[in-house]
């Protein structure tokens, strides 16, 4: 029996059956080693973001996508082999420093399949099936009980998407950019069979728009040397700044989402089903999406859902302790609100860009946006000091967040831009029906 009316210092630390990392490398009084897993991750993904940006732009969003995914596949697996901290968490940020692209890759591919009306269903179609993702992760989690074991479960899909490479169809929009019109419309020949359509002069007629700007600009290069596209967006100072703003949506907009989601575990309860609630919860945001954006606009939906959120995460520092199911609620909200937010974000970014640098472009507010999922998992530490910062310091950003997205030009019915020019008359641009092509 023990003896309550004496205090012994500890030894050592119980852990419970599971067969986690944590009890593995005897994590569990070391809060700091835990969050910086996270952090360590995150910051792969400085490297991996620009890098697949770079290579999808220049080779195509089909090779980008299958070697990201088998990068994952393979230090994902090798990371289930580790024999100490320090392996674990090396193989960690080589996980997310070569293949974390896949995911941003795979959207922007998915933007350009589709015309402008397509974009906001599109969008909402992938991240239901990554909420899908993360609640099997969750679930699996919760039978598994072994990390070991879950890591080769949930990598192992990752070698599957290699082969896309073969199956998959290039992005025709990025085909046409790169003046490579012959592939472009036999692929959209192949899709016009097998859906029994048949192409006329005036369904290609966008198409032939879109083919003839490269070639434009190539004799306007001819004729006259013109500096590099990266260059001319540096030179852009409406598309600088444009990126700032972006960037910073991109850090508030990860800072809540994953800082939320991490938190979540700490609520009262059953850690598992806590973690498949708010990630549940991003189904109907997301369909929300499909019905808002293209109805209000992108930066009125923006406005309201940063501005919300903040509300709702600040109101949470106030409530009562006692109160479970009043902070669950607030708290179910404010993962709502944000990821309203943030898919936005997503969509926004791949409109307000020029083709020839989307990826790459996309790919740097994306790695900037990572100091907010950088940081995320070290909230759970300030809440040592008092348990409402981390709220605290989510409802701040979003306001922030919110206020800046005034400055930024609307895009609803606009259709991509494919030239520096095209993206910088963005604001002026008159919002019409656009053509499935255009």
């Amino acid at each position: 029996a023990f003896d309550t009316s004496v205090t012994e210092k500890c030894t050592s630390y119980v852990y419970s059956n599971e067969d986690s990392a944590v009890k593995d490398f005897d994590l569990g009084c070391q809060n700091w080693k835990r969050t910086l897993i996270g952090t360590i991750h995150n910051s792969g993904l400085f490297l991996s973001l620009p890098l697949t940006g770079i290579i999808s732009d220049r080779y195509g969003r089909k090779l980008a996508l299958s070697v990201a995914a088998l990068m994952n596949c393979i230090f994902g697996f090798l990371r289930s082999f580790s024999t100490n901290y320090i392996m674990m968490v090396a193989f960690e940020f080589l996980e997310a420093g070569f293949g974390a692209g896949a995911y941003t890759t795979a959207f922007v591919l998915a933007m350009e399949l589709v015309g402008p009306k397509g974009r906001v269903f599109g969008n909402t179609l992938i991240n239901v099936v990554y909420v899908c993702g993360l609640m099997s992760l969750a679930g699996l989690s919760w039978i598994l009980q072994d990390w070991r074991t879950l890591l080769r479960v949930i990598y192992a899909p990752s070698c599957l998407v290699f082969s896309y490479l073969w199956i998959l169809n290039e992005s025709i929009r990025w085909l046409l950019s790169k003046g490579r019109h012959d592939e472009a419309l036999a692929i959209l020949q192949k899709a016009a069979k097998m859906n029994n359509v048949e192409l006329t002069d005036q369904a290609l007629a966008p198409l032939q728009e879109i083919e003839r700007k490269p070639k434009e600009e190539k004799e306007e290069i001819e004729m006259e040397p013109k500096p590099s596209v990266f260059m001319q967006v540096i030179k852009s100072s409406i598309i600088v700044r444009r990126l700032l703003s972006c960037s910073f949506l991109w850090i508030t907009c990860t800072f809540v989402y994953y800082g939320l989601s991490i938190n979540s575990v700490s609520l009262a309860g059953n850690k598992y089903i806590n973690f498949m609630l708010v990630a549940f919860i991003e189904i109907p945001a997301n369909f929300t999406c499909l019905f808002v954006l293209d109805r209000f606009g992108r930066k009125k939906v923006m406005i309201i859902t940063y501005i919300l959120s903040a509300i709702l995460c600040i109101s949470l520092s106030f409530l009562p302790k006692n109160q479970t199911w009043w902070s669950l609620i607030f708290y179910l909200s404010g993962k709502f609100s944000i990821t309203v937010a943030y898919s936005s974000v997503y969509i926004y970014v791949s409109e307000v860009f020029p083709t020839n640098v989307r990826q790459s472009l996309l790919a740097v507010c994306s790695s900037t946006g990572r100091i907010g999922s950088t940081l995320a998992p070290l909230t759970p530490l300030l809440a040592l000091y008092y348990d409402n910062l981390p709220s605290i310091f989510f409802g701040t950003l979003a306001v922030m967040a919110g206020l800046l997205v005034f400055t930024l030009p609307e895009t609803i019915n606009v259709p991509l831009p494919d030239s520096i020019e095209e993206a910088e008359r963005l604001s002026k641009a008159k919002r019409r029906k656009p053509e499935d092509f255009s």
